[in-house]
């Protein structure tokens, strides 16, 4: 990264790398510039389905002055930021995604008689004779590149612009994240998803399936590494990078008995045949809509007697979860279907102290829930773990409707220091997990392309790795 650094009045100053401008430097930069060519794009797609969001939040809070930031940069290090992402409710009513402006600001402003004027708020790009433009590491176009002009946004998106310095804060705004009705609409709007919508995570689902294929083509150079899961999570990164904007989340990697920590993203380990190994992964595209999808691997190509069993109990729970999976069913009858199988089969292998109808008991049991602590389903959109901040009753305990996208992903993990369980099941973690669009018929798996019971898996393996 290049030490230079100049200022402006917008930037904070580390004095003791400053490198002044000359005189001559300052008499000369404003010039010599080719007119900018700002065309006005046609709008995005998604632009009139963001307007519909927009109208359905006005509708809501009639007479309320509504505030939805972007946010600001984060700090990482001393001088360096962390890559921006726009709040998600922002991204939601804007339709801006990953080129959004930090610092943007979205403001509904109630009208006389009914509804909202709505203004989007964000820094307008400096001309050449300002200092911002040569002397501002963070913002300025000599160092970032070109920024967005406010009616090339305007035209973009379908929404009125100003600069954010017109923008000024009220006593009674409602703003998302400090006001907690307002927080938990915009929430729970994401709750069924839109045509658009649907398929940006189609994109979604299809690029993380390139990048799983990526993953298996890569396990003999993982296996050759001694930081074999870095090699696995590398690989999917630089397909995140190139299909889409990011990764959604932070790749697990886990091979072997690290795959029976759920959150394991430190990702450091080898990779050896014999193994297994967890992925969980997906790509966000440049809409901000994430995939988020779990494929447990035998490294060597085949499982072992033992391994195809805990994998194929796994599969037959996800198998259950997708078969209670009805509209107007309650969204935790899934995971109440896939638990009942876990239940079953553990109860079979003698792992449990009390039979797996007593487990499942509300009040006394859960003994089962020792090998699978997670829920099977979460929604999916924008945030990995979507609509977080909806009411319980619209979300656990809400029914499941058309055009909601939710996953399916039960587990079973015997930890290597477990001695509840024989020794041949320590260190062996499964996860299944599939993004799921439910429709009027029932549900749609939107990763089934990718294989998924244990002879597919097998010759999936083969075949890539070949």
């Amino acid at each position: 990264m290049d030490d230079t650094q100049g200022t402006d009045d917008t930037e904070p100053v580390t004095q003791n790398r400053r490198q002044p401008f000359p005189a001559g430097f300052l008499a000369t930069i404003s010039e010599g510039w080719a007119p900018r060519d700002d065309v006005s794009p046609a709008p995005r797609d998604g632009a009139a389905s963001a307007a519909r969001r927009r109208d359905a939040v006005s509708a809501a809070f009639p007479g309320r002055r509504l505030v939805i930031p972007a946010g600001d940069l984060r700090q990482r290090s001393n001088d360096t930021d962390y890559p921006f992402r726009p709040h998600s409710a922002f991204a939601h009513l804007t339709g801006w995604g990953s080129d959004a402006e930090p610092g943007a600001v979205l403001v509904f402003e109630p009208r006389d008689g009914a509804g909202h004027d709505v203004t989007l708020y964000f820094r307008e790009r400096a001309d050449r004779t300002s200092p911002e433009f040569y002397a501002n590491a963070s913002i300025g176009e000599f160092w970032i590149g070109p920024r967005p002009a406010l009616d090339a946004v305007a035209a973009d998106l379908g929404i009125a612009t100003a600069h954010v310095d017109a923008f000024r804060p009220g006593p009674d705004d409602l703003q998302v994240d400090r006001d907690p009705e307002l927080t938990g609409f915009v929430s729970e709007l994401r709750l069924v998803k839109d045509a658009d919508e649907i398929a940006q995570l189609r994109l979604a689902v299809e690029a993380t399936a390139r990048g799983f294929d990526d993953i298996v083509r890569a396990l003999p150079e993982a296996i050759a590494h001694r930081r074999g899961e870095r090699v696995v999570e590398g690989v999917f990164h630089r397909r995140a990078r190139q299909d889409g904007n990011a990764e959604g989340y932070d790749t697990i990697a886990a091979s072997g008995a690290h795959a029976c920590y759920l959150h394991w993203t430190r990702n450091d380990g080898a990779v050896e045949d014999g193994d297994l190994i967890l992925i969980d992964a997906g790509v966000e595209v440049d809409s901000l809509y994430t995939a988020d999808i779990t494929r447990t691997l035998p490294v060597s190509g085949r499982f072992s007697p033992v391994q195809r069993r805990v994998y194929e109990t796994v599969r037959e729970a996800a198998d259950a979860a997708f078969a209670a999976a009805r509209p107007g069913v309650p969204f935790r009858t899934v995971h109440e279907a896939a638990m009942a199988v876990i239940a079953a089969r553990v109860a079979e292998w003698g792992l449990l102290p009390v039979t797996a109808e007593e487990a499942l008991d509300a009040d006394r049991g859960g003994q089962h829930r020792r090998y699978m602590v997670h829920g099977t389903s979460h929604h999916l959109g924008l945030d990995v773990h979507d609509c977080a901040q909806a009411r319980r009753d619209m979300y656990y305990d809400g029914l499941l409707e058309e055009g909601m996208v939710f996953t399916i992903e039960p587990g079973l993990y015997f930890q290597a220091d477990d001695l509840t369980v024989p020794e041949e099941l320590r260190g062996i973690g499964v996860r299944i997990e599939d993004d799921v669009l439910m429709t009027a018929s029932g549900p749609v798996n939107l990763s089934a392309a990718i294989p998924r019971t244990a002879d597919e898996v097998e010759e999936w393996v083969q075949r890539l790795r070949a």
